[in-house]
């Protein structure tokens, strides 16, 4: 798994934990939908660390919360 899914999948897993919609979210962090939703598909290859950090303000968690989650142990090497 790739960096970029790794966070597709942790924000899917913390609105489903937190049963808030991407909308909400959104408009909890101050993000549009469409960045989010295209953080979620494979649009945006490349999600910027401003934009996690204001959907961790939304969730009301911090970056190292948001990354200290064994979905990003193991990834894929990036340089190839």
């Amino acid at each position: 798994m790739n960096a970029k899914d790794a966070v597709a999948i942790r924000l899917q897993v913390l609105c489903a934990e937190r049963n808030i919609a991407i909308n909400e979210l959104a408009n909890r962090s101050g993000v549009a939908p469409s960045t989010i939703y295209s953080m979620l598909d494979n649009r945006s290859k490349n999600p910027g660390v401003v934009s996690i950090q204001k959907l961790c303000d939304g969730l009301e968690i911090s970056l190292r919360a948001f990354f200290d989650d064994p979905i990003f142990e193991d990834l894929e090497q990036e340089i190839k």
